[in-house]
């Protein structure tokens, strides 16, 4: 990874998705014995709910095709 003329990187997609830094994210910098992280500021931290979904995401059992469950959807809704 290399520092542009204007000072900026990108950070990995795989690391802004984990930690939440989407755009418009306000970030600051912080220096710690000898290491420099990244943060978000208080007023960029997600809602907890926010947090929960990003934590469920993908965490479905497969038990169930698509298909299947469009028809139990769909049967649900006939019933009603």
């Amino acid at each position: 990874m290399r520092i542009t003329s204007k000072g900026q990187v990108t950070i990995p997609r795989a690391i802004r998705e984990r930690y939440g830094f989407m755009p418009e994210t306000d970030v600051e910098f912080v220096e710690q014995d000898g290491w420099i992280g990244i943060q978000r500021t208080d007023s960029s931290k997600p809602h907890a709910i926010d947090e929960v979904i990003a934590n469920l995401t993908g965490s479905g059992s497969g038990a169930l095709t698509t298909d299947e469950i469009m028809e139990l959807t769909r049967s649900y809704s006939d019933d009603a």
